[in-house]
């Protein structure tokens, strides 16, 4: 059927403001009409519009509901005319309705007479163009969106013999759900709305919304310009390291041309991100396009909010992404998993011409070279700080500066008490020009018999030792100080006052102590990220040019997995932000951010799973901190990111009036963590082939794995609001028995992980290879099994709600977005293979390019 609607704001100038597109006529009650248009918001006169089309002849139950939503820019007067024209569509596939749809009938109304009939309801008779015959009825309602009476429901439920759901599609906007903070970072939103009986036979309120977010693409080109700085800056310490025998001094030339070609690489594609307008999302169609590997596919927010009498309002979130997958670079010789496993491997079977690390001691050198580049200037500040504390003769003042000088350099002073940073140091030394190995076949690090190998803890030492002079410097002036004050009278205090400054005696006393500290300090740096370059320099030269290529591999992946728990989170604060028990969790233990995947452990999709594991595991060097935005700009409240490869924080603007309403940790800048876990069960034809002839491996080690992390999470909550949940408890005993338990496609896996995760307030994923298909089939059911366990769905309707959602719901938009058509990319003989509740219904699936 398709519905054609006229508007006037004056009944003399009618004329064709739209046409609502076609959800096909069946013959049977429970299918619903789904009315398709690109209106923004709904007006404030008329919320939308609730309309029962009976029609007379070639049906056997012949009731349809359906919505309208009319949009703010139309000037709406009480004698402005509405006209419903309704068509018959043979076939809704078609491109155009036109050539595939027959008249059935029309029916006008004013808005008064909608406005001032009873209940604000009309009962019209549905014309034939030549006014010669009544076809049907068309019975139409004003519908307040959000708001559900009693009596509405109970007098909607008889008219429509409780046999309808409504669908209807409309940019209508919530003020929950679409303010100015959500407007910021989420675009173009599209919303659905349903309406579904309850066991009670009630009638609940669903509204579905779909979302692109601007984090698809900032992030990565975030990423990118950080991952341009290091590289240069990691070549600038190569570049500094001085002299090196021949052989070192080829090796990094060689390294130092790599990193130059990687950065070249992406710097182009830096520019051509930046060149690109339009939607704020990849479509999956585009997954493998070359300057768009680091964008995240088809990454989408939906939000379920559900509305029951007498209740308050409900939602659910979720975050629909494609695998965080190397697309671009393929699969042919695996993923991440496989080819970092390799690698090392590689890596020790060339260290005839470097020395060997081990990826812990690798990992080690960019920390420490990261610890040493935030606080050598951090402390330098905090030093100068204390000296111009002595100008304002407050001890407290002092006494402060000199606490905070003090942890910073403990800081320093104790990651730098590492045998790695000894032992480059003694590797350094041995690859200076002139330097002969007195054991040339030796194996092991030579050491130079001029080299005092207890030198670098001297150096070391001296810096705790210059902090001791200062702290007892400190206590001795303001004793000095103390004492002065105990034994001078008033007067002559105040005369010794004004002809003496004793700021001036204790910033001079102070001072050479200062400049001490900060030279030790200095010279320690120094060398310290000297010998921790030359430890990245052999990771680099051993395994070049394969190891970089693996590093652009990596890179990709993170970002793209960022890019989406940076969605996550954001999206995840906004709807907790008056929450005190969930803000609380997140600065005392962080949230758990839960992966669901549906990728096969067959084919290609092993590799994009391999990509996909070690993408999210590296999330855990991801921390956020809330900070409060310089106005309410939308330009002002976009998430940044700051830090290096082996750690990245993101920052979270806030308005004003939101983030003084955070707990004082919060606004603090407190670093908060986020737990990432995945859980993969691959559900299609190929898991079928991997199942009975290939290796599911991967996927139990995953699965097992991950709950391993999740249950150290559960275990770390001591908040009250967990205490009574014993439910949590339960289904963690649960899920742990079924990731050991062998069982074909056990999809239970993500229902128990997914419970879990919403139970412990976290940020739900979930992925396939395009978020487009089984996504889809996966979110819908979720949608479902949460209105039937959490809101009373009558059984009887919840096929029945899974098929509508599936067919007229924001998840067949997404694939209309991304393919621009409206089919789900299965075949039948595929979905014979898929378990019974994650196959779409008749009609809505076809061979396409996806």
């Amino acid at each position: 059927m398709l519905v054609q609607v006229l508007f006037s704001s004056h009944p003399s100038r009618m004329q064709d403001l739209c046409v609502l597109s076609c959800g096909q006529l069946l013959t049977h009650s429970v299918a619903p009409m789904l009315l398709r248009h690109s209106l923004s918001h709904i007006q404030t006169l008329i919320h939308s519009l609730h309309v029962v089309f009976s029609l007379w002849q070639g049906t056997r139950d012949p009731l349809f509901l359906t919505g309208v939503s009319l949009s703010p820019d139309w000037p709406v007067y009480e004698e402005s005319l509405i006209k419903l024209s309704v068509y018959d569509v043979k076939d809704k596939s078609h491109q155009t309705v036109s050539s595939a749809r027959s008249f059935l009938g029309s029916a006008s109304f004013s808005v008064a007479d909608l406005l001032k009939s009873k209940d604000q309801q009309l009962s019209l008779s549905l014309r034939t163009a030549d006014d010669s015959a009544a076809v049907g009825t068309v019975v139409v309602c004003r519908l307040k969106m959000g708001e559900i009476e009693d009596g509405e429901v109970d007098h909607i439920a008889a008219d429509t013999h409780q046999k309808c759901t409504l669908v209807c599609e409309s940019g209508t906007t919530n003020d929950k759900d679409n303010g100015p903070l959500m407007n910021a970072v989420f675009k173009n939103p599209v919303c659905k709305v349903y309406r579904f009986q309850t066991v009670d036979s009630k009638l609940m309120l669903v509204r579905e919304q779909m979302a692109e977010c601007t984090l698809s693409f900032s992030i990565p080109m975030q990423l990118l310009g950080l991952f341009i700085q290091e590289d240069s800056c990691r070549i600038q310490d190569l570049n500094d390291l001085g002299e090196l025998s021949p052989h070192w001094d080829n090796l990094r030339r060689d390294v130092i041309t790599r990193y130059s070609q990687l950065i070249k690489t992406y710097q182009d594609t830096l520019a051509e991100l930046e060149k690109l307008t339009g939607p704020a999302f990849k479509p999956s169609c585009s997954k493998a396009q070359k300057y768009l590997e680091f964008i995240p596919i088809n990454l989408h927010t939906q939000r379920m909010r559900v509305t029951c009498p007498r209740k308050t309002d409900s939602f659910y979130d979720v975050i629909t992404v494609g695998a965080p997958a190397a697309h671009f670079q393929g699969f042919k010789n695996g993923g991440l998993q496989k080819l970092l496993s390799r690698y090392e491997a590689e890596k020790k079977s060339t260290a005839y011409q470097c020395i060997y690390y081990s990826p812990e001691n690798t990992a080690k050198a960019r920390e420490i070279l990261s610890t040493v580049a935030q606080l050598q200037p951090l402390i330098c500040g905090l030093a100068d700080r204390l000296l111009l504390a002595t100008q304002q003769r407050s001890s407290h003042t002092l006494r402060d500066a000199l606490k905070s000088l003090a942890e910073k350099t403990e800081q320093f002073v104790h990651a730098l008490k590492d045998e790695l940073v000894k032992s480059a140091l003694l590797a350094l030394h041995a690859a200076r020009p002139g330097y002969v190995s007195k054991k040339p076949d030796a194996v092991d690090i030579p050491h130079h018999k001029e080299y005092d190998e207890e030198e670098w803890d001297r150096v070391w030492a001296n810096v705790a030792k210059s902090l001791n002079c200062v702290i007892a410097m400190v206590d001795r002036l303001q004793e000095q100080d103390n004492n002065k004050q105990e034994s001078t009278p008033d007067q002559a205090l105040a005369d010794v006052i004004t002809s003496h400054n004793p700021a001036t005696d204790w910033r001079d006393q102070l001072s050479p102590l200062v400049v001490a500290l900060k030279d030790c300090v200095s010279e320690v740096a120094e060398r310290a990220s000297k010998s921790m370059t030359f430890v990245l320099l052999q990771k680099a030269s051993c395994s070049t040019p394969y190891g970089l290529q693996l590093q652009q591999r990596r890179d990709t992946v993170f970002s793209q997995a960022l890019a989406a728990l940076a969605c996550g989170f954001v999206m995840r604060l906004y709807a907790g932000i008056e929450d005190k028990g969930f803000l609380r969790q997140l600065h005392s233990v962080g949230v758990v951010a839960q992966f669901e995947s549906l990728l096969s452990t067959y084919s290609e999709e092993i590799g994009m799973l391999e990509d996909m594991e070690v993408g999210i595991s590296d999330l855990q060097r991801v921390t956020f901190r809330i900070t409060e935005a310089a106005s309410d700009d939308p330009t002002n409240l976009q998430p940044t990111v700051t830090g290096r490869r082996d750690h990245y924080t993101v920052e979270v603007p806030l308005p004003l009036q939101a983030f003084q309403t955070l707990p004082d940790e919060l606004r603090q800048g407190k670093l908060l963590q986020v737990i990432p876990v995945l859980f993969n069960v691959g559900i299609n034809e190929q898991q079928t082939i991997a199942e009975r002839f290939g290796d599911i491996s991967l996927q139990e080690r995953i699965n097992q794995r991950n709950f391993d992390i999740l249950e150290a999470y559960y275990k770390s909550l001591s908040l009250p609001c967990f205490q009574t949940q014993a439910d949590v408890k339960e289904l963690l005993e649960t899920l742990g028995q079924n990731v050991v338990t062998k069982k074909r496609k056990n999809v239970e896996i993500l229902w128990l992980a997914g419970a879990i995760c919403r139970r412990l307030n976290g940020i739900r994923f979930t992925s396939c290879k395009s978020a487009k298909d089984r996504t889809s089939m996966s979110v819908t059911l979720e949608q479902c099994a949460l209105l039937r366990d959490e809101h009373q769905l009558h059984k009887d309707y919840f096929v029945r709600a899974l098929d509508c959602m599936r067919r007229h719901g924001c998840r067949i938009e997404n694939v209309q977005k991304n393919i621009k058509c409206r089919k789900y990319a299965f075949n039948m003989l595929q979905l014979m293979a898929f378990p019974k509740y994650y196959r779409p219904p008749e009609g809505t699936y076809g061979k396409v390019d996806s």
